[in-house]
């Protein structure tokens, strides 16, 4: 896996963070069951997990440093 400075990988929590901020502000407009709601679920799902692993690797190599 490649190597990211902090700075790097807290610019893309930032990022993420905002996407996830953006995607739940829509979800309550789309209707319920539909394959956009679905979408807009699962994208704030996978993003989550993109968050925790980032925060982990940051918490990682802090520990190293």
């Amino acid at each position: 896996m490649a190597a990211y400075t902090n700075e790097e990988l807290a610019e893309a929590l930032r990022a993420i963070e905002s996407t996830i901020a953006k995607c739940e502000k829509t979800l309550p407009k789309l209707r319920e069951g539909s394959p956009q709601q679905t979408l807009t679920v699962r994208r704030i799902k996978a993003l989550k997990i993109a968050v925790n692993l980032i925060e982990r690797e940051m918490e990682g190599s802090q520990c190293k440093g």
